[in-house]
């Protein structure tokens, strides 16, 4: 008779453990995105609209993962710091169609050398296929766990 070997770890604590690196992360990010006035939000829509300048405020919504309040607080302020600029969608006139402005184009640079930062410390002491792993491990959370409108 074979006997399944079971390990005698401890149970890991992934939920505290994914919590307290988000807090971190958080917080580390925001310290080096206060000279550049740009949050990590806002980063995140900079990057969608350097890739595809002029998205639907819907489709960048769903990109970050925000519902309409989320994705119309985060455009009013991007805009009121002329990150952005807002115009109606020629085709359908309830929606609206989101554009970088130059001093965006400058936000969004500075965004992409910040990011490279945290990438680098996010994966040092890693190799690859187990940064893979971790990618593939978070990236299940968004089936495994869907928005409420998903269910």
């Amino acid at each position: 008779m074979t006997r399944v070997q079971v390990s005698s770890r401890p149970e890991h604590r992934l939920v505290f453990l994914l919590n307290v690196a988000q807090r971190r992360l958080q917080r580390w990010a925001a310290a080096r995105t206060q000279d550049s006035g740009v949050t990590a939000a806002q980063s995140g829509l900079l990057f969608i609209l350097g890739q595809r300048d002029g998205v639907l405020m819907g489709e960048a919504g769903a990109a970050l993962d925000l519902g309409p309040p989320g994705i119309s607080g985060l455009v009013d302020r991007m805009a009121a710091a002329n990150l952005i600029r807002r115009r109606a969608d020629p085709d359908d006139g309830r929606a609206w169609r989101l554009w970088l402005t130059p001093t965006g184009r400058v936000a969004l640079a500075q965004s992409k050398a910040g990011l490279s930062e945290i990438n680098a410390r996010l994966t040092e002491g890693f190799t690859g296929t187990e940064i893979d792993v971790v990618a593939r491990w978070l990236t299940s959370f968004q089936t495994k766990f869907p928005r409420g409108e998903d269910e």
